[in-house]
């Protein structure tokens, strides 16, 4: 770009990619302290390739990370003293590996078949709300994440633990899940095909790297253990 833009042109210019953004929302985020345009002698703002740039970062975060102002302003900052990383974590799995099908249906007898176990297990382990079937017509219908849940219970009783200790595990997951909803409730709360499956991909990303983060923290506090 050989000549700086107005506020005018910038805001025209972002429009293809930010469709809601207007010369307000720009004059919002210098307010803000997120932009520093500089200015003609007679006080118009000039925006180089530098302010534009730094405009695209920010609406990005807002609209694809759904981060504060606050947050962003700290990784500008970090970004202007060399401390930001400037390459990019890899992607989670796509969502329809991640996620799957659910096509497979089992009652409560077929579930404790399939996964080995005694049907004394998944009833303890739907007494203590471990296991959270969906309601068929016939009565709960399990599909194949309860199986993965029974074979992994059986494992963890076989230690000597019992269903009702699991309970804690399943209330972790639901706190977990409380907080990807809050993360991905933007795109949900307006179900385009689009922001469906943006949410698909962010929620299928975050929660691989939950997996990962925990077993990391459970490994590193069992090895202290040893340890001691």
């Amino acid at each position: 770009m050989a000549d700086p833009m107005s506020i005018g042109e910038v805001a025209d210019l972002l429009k293809d990619e930010f469709p809601s953004v207007t010369v307000s929302k720009l004059r919002f985020l210098e307010s803000e302290g997120l932009m520093r345009p500089a200015r003609s002698s007679s006080g118009y703002r000039e925006y180089d390739e530098a302010d534009i740039e730094r405009a695209r970062y920010i609406l990005r975060m807002q609209r694809d990370h759904f981060l504060p102002l606050k947050v962003i302003r700290s990784k500008l900052s970090a970004l202007e003293q060399g401390r930001e990383p400037t390459t990019t974590p890899p992607a989670g799995p796509p969502p329809e590996t991640y996620f799957g099908s659910h096509d497979v249906e089992m009652d409560a007898e077929e579930l404790a078949r399939s996964a080995g176990v005694p049907i004394s297990l998944i009833e303890a382990l739907l007494s203590h709300g471990v296991l959270e079937p969906e309601q068929g017509a016939d009565g709960p219908v399990f599909d194949e994440d309860s199986l993965v849940v029974a074979r992994a219970a059986q494992r963890l009783i076989g230690h000597g633990l019992e269903a009702r200790h699991l309970r804690t595990m399943r209330l972790s997951a639901n706190r977990e899940v409380d907080l990807m909803q809050q993360l991905t409730s933007p795109l949900l709360r307006h179900a385009s095909p689009a922001n469906r499956q943006q949410a698909a991909e962010v929620l299928a990303d975050c929660a691989q790297a939950a997996r990962e983060l925990q077993e990391a923290l459970v490994r590193s506090d069992l090895r202290n253990l040893l340890d001691r």
